[in-house]
Parts: structure tokens; C-alpha cells; sequence
């Protein structure tokens, strides 16, 4: 069954129709590659793409999933992957002190701190590094920022039950002060964090929106975001749930939390924006839909909804994520090539044509490339989904060639970050 324009209006207005219609990883996947048949036509003025250089991605792609999971048994990319960097399993710590006796109990944790810890998972900047008080060890970038919201889980700074700390809830997310999470993550000159007022304005919102959507979010005191795993159990058939199923409720219960950007007849279309090879004869023309951390949350959800006895099937209905690390992995294996040398000096607008066709060109070039890591690791889609090369994998590739190239090891483009986007 689909979620798309259901929940909310059975009868949409045709234009309504349209508007939903790109909140699905089915549009995110078309319009990626309406952009890469564009680039291949020599329709896009600031980039170009080689296909014959995927095969050098899919080498770096294939040694580094053999590196990091020499038994080629590769979990799906996930935030429960950092909550264990360093090799620190902290949600199995957590999980073992709580003494969760409840399944469900323990997924609507562990999906209360993935969906807040995914949603403040944007680019935190060149110079921020969090220290663990538990370990003393320093984590900077996605890794750091997992760790600094566990022990912000962990502190109960996003509840407001001090008996029951281990949980998110509507009051304390949309009451959270910027000064509480800059603390939070140890912010202070020296140690500076981009974009933390739209990080801290991301919690308001979604507070906010858990208190809006009891349908999804409503639990037996407070509204949580875990809510949404019963929800997500109440939409499984015969125990299995779609993945793109999981998106479509997140971009629909959590589309309002989103900075104001494109509103197509008034329904918010959060990580969309426009792109000039993007042609249809309909109100949704020049638009293309990317759902990046939507689909990271997305993702994030597996594992809780397993716990919760729930087997989500047809996992590459979801899509690569279109973000800096999947894409500097093409550009730095020279798959994407700037049309301007020039702009990889420049820092460019989240919305400026440049960095929305390289982030479509991302998902739509990982698709291709799956195949191609398959191949070199013996494996086929049902061993090796899209979660798992993203995870194995192109992620963790993009990062490898950063390294080698840049002394930062940050992406090959500069970006303006409002906090909710990368």
C-alpha cells in the first residue's frame, strides 16, 4: 500500500497529486537520472561525467568493503554504525543497562535517538571535534556528532520524564534552547560548529511536529519520535514492511520540520530544489527531489523496526544518499568532472545548480556503480543491497580518497551549511 498522499487527503487535488508525488525515493531515483542523461547529453554547464571511470570508483568501492568486512558480511549503512565508532558498541551498553525487557520498548528508544542523533547529522565543519568524556578519545564529523548525541541521550536532555531519561519526547525537543545543544557538543571558540542555530531550530520542529501528528508519533504520555515505529508495525503485512514505505511515512509525518524552501500547493517538499534540466509539462517541472536525511533516517530505521519484529524487505527502493561523501567519491575518482576547475575553489549556495546536479548525478551514478562492486566482490543485490555498498562502501571510499587528496580530508566542493541539509 502506498503512503503517498494518503494519509492526510484520500482525494488530493491533482496539484497536491503532483506535489506528493515527489516525496518518494521513486522520484528521487527518476529525476537523478533525467539529470545524468543531461550530463551525458552536454545539457549541464557546470559538470560532465565519464562512465568509463566508475570502473576505478568500483575498484576503491570493492578494496575498501574487503578492508573494513573481510567476511563480505556488510551491515546497512546506518547511524547505529557511528554510535559504535571507536569500537564502542553505546547503544548495546545502553541497551544492557536499561534492561529493556519490552522489544517494542527498545526500538522506540533506539529510534527516539536515531531519528534526533540522524537529524542533527549535517556537516559540522572542518575545525569541530567532540571528546568523549566516557573514553577520552576525539571524534570530529558524523562520527563525533553520533557520539556527542548519545551522551546527550544518555544525560536525558531530550526528555522530560527525569525517571525515564533514556528517551526523545515532543516537550523537551520543542523547548530545546541553542545554548543546551551547543553544550551539548562542547561548542566554544576554538571549537566551532556549523550551522547550530538550524540544527537546534531542526529539534524545535520536530517537537513540534511529534505533538502535531498523533497519528505517527502519539504514545501513551508524551508524543516521541519513536512513535513512529508503531506506526511503521501497524503498516507491515504478514511482518514485512517496503523500505520505501518507511520514507514515504517520514517525509509525510516530518515533511514541516524543514527550513522554508519549495512549497508546491502547500505541501512542503523539504531536500527539494530546482535544476534547469529538469523539463515535464506539469507544475512539478524544473524541481528534483534528493530526501537525504530522510532517507539516512530512513535507513536508520532497519534495525529498531527488526527489534521490533518487523523484516523490512525491497531495501534498494530506497536510494544512494545524495551527500558530500558519495560525491566526492565520484569526483575525486574523476567520474564527475567540473566543466570550471575554478568552482572547487569557489563555495557554493546548497541550492546553486552546481552542487543540486552533482548531489542528483551522486544517487543516479550509484546505482550504476552497485552492480560493478558486486561483480568484484562475488556478492549479488541480496547479499549486497544498496544499504550495505553504501555502507561497505561508497561511504566510507569517499572518505578514503578525501584523505589521500585533501589535508582536511574534506569534500572536494566548499558549501554554505545551514545545519540541515549535509
Amino acid at each position: 500500500m502506498s503512503l503517498q498522499g494518503s494519509d492526510r487527503n484520500p482525494d488530493p487535488h491533482p496539484d497536491e497529486a503532483l506535489a506528493r508525488s515527489l516525496l518518494s525515493a521513486h522520484a528521487v531515483r527518476e529525476r537523478a537520472n533525467m539529470i545524468l542523461a543531461a550530463t551525458l547529453d552536454g545539457n549541464v554547464a557546470e559538470l560532465s561525467v565519464d562512465l568509463d571511470r566508475l570502473e576505478n570508483a568500483a575498484d576503491l568501492v570493492a578494496e575498501t568493503t574487503r578492508a573494513a568486512y573481510p567476511d563480505l558480511v556488510v551491515p546497512p549503512h546506518s547511524r547505529f554504525r557511528h554510535f559504535s565508532a571507536g569500537g564502542h558498541d553505546r547503544f548495546g551498553a545502553i541497551a544492557a543497562a536499561r534492561g529493556w525487557t519490552d522489544p517494542r520498548g527498545a526500538a522506540r528508544a533506539a529510534a527516539d535517538l536515531a531519528i534526533v542523533s540522524v537529524l542533527l547529522d549535517a556537516g559540522a565543519g572542518p575545525d569541530w571535534v567532540y571528546r568523549e568524556g566516557l573514553t577520552g578519545e576525539a571524534y570530529s564529523r558524523s562520527e563525533g556528532l553520533a557520539v556527542a548525541s548519545v551522551a546527550m541521550f544518555v544525560s536525558g536532555l531530550f526528555s522530560a520524564v527525569p525517571a525515564d531519561p533514556l528517551r526523545a519526547d515532543a516537550i523537551s525537543l520543542a523547548t530545546l534552547a541553542t545554548e543546551e545543544l551547543s553544550a551539548g557538543f562542547k561548542v566554544k571558540p576554538g571549537n566551532p560548529l556549523a550551522g547550530l542555530d538550524g540544527r537546534a531550530d531542526l529539534m524545535r520542529r520536530l517537537g513540534i511536529a511529534c505533538a502535531d501528528r498523533d497519528d505517527v508519533f502519539a504514545m501513551e504520555d508524551e508524543p516521541r519520535p519513536g512513535g513512529i515505529v508503531d506506526a511503521l508495525v501497524a503498516r507491515a503485512e504478514g511482518g514485512q514492511l517496503p523500505a520505501a514505505e518507511i520514507l514515504a511515512l517520514v517525509l509525510d509525518a516530518l515533511g514541516p520540520i524543514w527550513p522554508s524552501r519549495l512549497v508546491l500547493a502547500e505541501v512542503p517538499l523539504g531536500d527539494t530544489w530546482r535544476h534547469p534540466a529538469i523539463n515535464t509539462d506539469d507544475i512539478t517541472t524544473g524541481l528534483v527531489p534528493l530526501h537525504k536525511l530522510s532517507q539516512w533516517l530512513s535507513y536508520s530505521l532497519l534495525e529498531p523496526l527488526g527489534w521490533a519484529g518487523v523484516e523490512v524487505v525491497e531495501l534498494d527502493g530506497l536510494t544512494g544518499l545524495a551527500e558530500y561523501r558519495n560525491g566526492g567519491l565520484f569526483l575525486d575518482t574523476g567520474v564527475i568532472r567540473l566543466t570550471d576547475p575554478a568552482d572547487a575553489e569557489r563555495t557554493h549556495a546548497v541550492g546553486s545548480s552546481l552542487i543540486v546536479g552533482w548531489r542528483a548525478l551522486t544517487v543516479a551514478l550509484i546505482d550504476r556503480l552497485a552492480p560493478l562492486v558486486r561483480t568484484r566482490l562475488g556478492l549479488d543485490a541480496e547479499s549486497l543491497p544498496l544499504a550495505a555498498v553504501l555502507e561497505g562502501g561508497t561511504w566510507a571510499a569517499g572518505r578514503r580518497i578525501a584523505r589521500t587528496l585533501r589535508h582536511d580530508g574534506g569534500p572536494p566542493l566548499k558549501i554554505e551549511s545551514d545545519g540541515t541539509v549535509f
